[in-house]
């Protein structure tokens, strides 16, 4: 049985570990994250501008939560401690790497689909269509949708910034030994399965697109009517139950997750989306309006209902969920003989 010590690596950077108060975190991960983002943001906007295209914030989306993990688990320790890039990522502990792994592979493959799509389409995202349209929409976006996303996008961050910047300086608690490798187990599972679901939303979406006009509702959106939020949802979940269980937690770190869950649920996810939907198809496609009211009342939003226990893409997921953490252990068995 491995230790918490073992899984966590707390030799990790040592000259990199910040104060452990909570003040102390926040002003060496968030203000630094809110700094980047915030740059990166006016870039974004500047660019839109320019091109009349809002969805280029959506581009930014992942690509900037990619340079966060980056900046904080490689960069800054290769500056601050003058190593070379290369031993600064020599140097992180496997849960670091797994989890700088993560966020770069979900972050990548986010950017690849938003990109790719939006090329095709050859003009903006319609969901933005309308907001074009309010008065003086330009010379306020900056401050009314651009920014607030950075802000957001800082603070999600915090799932990983955390553990990067202090490591097992920073944890306050652990779980008892016994439990730790099926804590790591969960975590690399909500990871794939996560990850998995997002995937197959989107290749069934544009399965769908090809075949027919109709609303999408088979395949993991016979679980819930936004399966590709509910799989980024357990994606972000996971980086925290890794740091638990690894050793390099501390409660801060959570808001990294609940404040993507915020987002998707309440700001720029499945409500925005639906909103959209529903104005689009009322005016546009009346049939398929009347497909998305009755699935309204058949599949719940976001988290599936009791009865999806007996669908087999949710034993699918859960599938792919231990074929992740099969491989997880054969890597890390892998590279450490």
């Amino acid at each position: 049985m491995e230790t918490t010590r073992a899984l966590g690596d707390h030799s990790a950077h040592p000259a990199h570990h910040l104060p452990v108060s909570t003040v102390g975190i926040l002003q060496n991960t968030l203000l630094p994250s809110l700094s980047l983002h915030s740059s990166l943001s006016l870039v974004a906007y500047t660019a839109a501008r320019v091109t009349k295209r809002v969805e280029l914030k959506d581009w930014l989306w992942p690509s900037g939560l990619v340079a966060n993990a980056w900046y904080n688990a490689v960069v800054h320790p290769s500056f601050s401690e003058n190593i070379p890039i290369s031993s600064a990522l020599s140097n992180l502990s496997w849960p670091q790497k797994l989890l700088l792994g993560g966020v770069t592979v979900w972050g990548t493959r986010l950017f690849y689909r938003i990109a790719s799509r939006s090329v095709r389409r050859g003009k903006d995202d319609p969901r933005y269509d309308g907001v074009k349209q309010e008065s003086g929409f330009w010379n306020k976006a900056f401050f009314t949708v651009f920014l607030p996303e950075a802000v957001f996008q800082a603070v999600i961050g915090l799932g990983w910034s955390v553990p990067f910047t202090t490591g097992a300086a920073g944890a306050v608690t652990s779980p008892p030994l016994d439990y730790a490798g099926l804590l790591r187990g969960l975590a690399v599972g909500l990871f794939t399965a996560g990850l998995g679901m997002e995937v197959l939303a989107d290749a069934q979406i544009e399965h769908q697109k090809k075949q027919s006009d109709d609303l999408c509702r088979s395949g993991v959106w016979s679980i819930v009517r936004h399966p590709n939020y509910l799989g980024d949802a357990l994606v972000h979940a996971s980086f925290a139950v890794l740091a638990y269980a690894s050793g390099i937690f501390h409660p801060v770190s959570v808001l990294g997750p609940v404040a993507n869950y915020a987002f998707l649920r309440f700001v720029g996810g499945d409500k925005e989306n639906e909103a959209t939907q529903e104005s689009r198809y009322k005016s546009q496609n009346p049939s398929k309006y009347a497909q998305l009211e009755d699935w309204r009342q058949k599949k719940n939003s976001f988290w599936p209902s009791v009865k999806e226990a007996a669908n087999p893409w949710t034993w699918a997921l859960v599938a792919i969920g231990g074929a992740g953490i099969v491989v997880e252990s054969g890597l890390r068995r892998y590279l450490r003989a």
